[in-house]
C-alpha cells in the first residue's frame, strides 16, 4: 500500500508532470481559459491516461520491442477516439470549443511518458493507479490556472457571475500568453515552497 501512496505523492507534488517535468504545456496553455472546458480535458486526459498504461502493462509481454512504440501509440488513439466519440454525442458545445485539442491527446507527452517509463515495467494495477494519479496531477495544476484566467478574464467561474457589475474584465487572461506567465509563476511559487521545506529540514 505504501508505493501506491508514494505514487500518489509523486505524481501530484514530487515529480508532478506539469510544473516539475514541464509535460503537457501545449494543452496548459490552450484550454485553461475556462473551468469547463479545462474540467473536460483533464478528465479526458485522466481516462486516457489511465488505460493506456493499465492496456500496456496487461499486454507488454507480447509486444516486440522494436514497435513498442506505435503499439503504444494506437492504445492511446483508440482510448482518445472513445474520448471523442463521447464528448460529440453527450457534450456537444464543449467538444467544438475543445475543438482539435482533444485530438492532440494522443501527443500529450505525459501520457506516452507514464506507459513508456512506468507501465513496460510493472504490472497491471498500480500501472492504472500510475496513470490515474498522473493524470490527476495534471487536473489540479490546470484547474488552479484555469481558475485565475476565468476569474479575471471573464468575472466568473464555470460561467457563473462572481465578479460585481461594472468589474473591467482582463483581456490578456483570455489569450495563451497569460497562461505561460502563469504558469512560470506557479513552477516559481512551488518550487520556492519545495526549497523552503527542504532547508528547514
Amino acid at each position: 500500500m505504501n508505493k501506491y501512496k508514494d505514487i500518489l505523492k509523486d505524481n501530484l507534488w514530487d515529480d508532478n508532470p506539469v510544473f516539475v517535468q514541464i509535460l503537457g504545456i501545449c494543452s496548459t496553455l490552450a484550454v485553461t481559459n475556462n473551468l469547463t472546458n479545462t474540467l473536460i480535458m483533464s478528465i479526458s486526459v485522466v481516462f486516457v491516461a489511465g488505460l493506456t498504461n493499465f492496456s500496456v502493462a496487461s499486454i507488454k509481454h507480447f509486444i516486440p520491442g522494436k514497435v513498442r512504440m506505435i503499439i503504444q501509440t494506437l492504445i492511446i488513439s483508440f482510448f482518445v477516439i472513445i474520448v471523442d466519440l463521447l464528448l460529440r454525442a453527450f457534450l456537444p458545445d464543449i467538444s467544438k470549443s475543445l475543438g482539435p485539442y482533444v485530438g492532440l491527446i494522443i501527443t500529450n507527452c505525459i501520457i506516452m511518458g507514464r506507459a513508456e517509463a512506468f507501465a513496460r515495467s510493472n504490472k497491471p494495477l498500480i500501472s492504472l493507479w500510475d496513470g490515474f494519479t498522473t493524470g490527476i496531477g495534471y487536473m489540479w495544476v490546470l484547474m488552479a490556472i484555469a481558475f485565475i484566467r476565468e476569474l479575471f478574464g471573464f468575472g466568473s467561474l464555470f460561467g457563473i457571475q462572481i465578479m460585481p457589475e461594472g468589474f473591467k474584465t482582463w483581456t490578456i487572461m483570455i489569450m495563451a500568453p497569460s497562461a505561460f506567465f502563469i504558469l512560470g509563476g506557479v513552477i516559481w511559487i512551488i518550487n520556492n515552497i519545495k526549497l523552503s521545506k527542504e532547508s528547514s529540514k
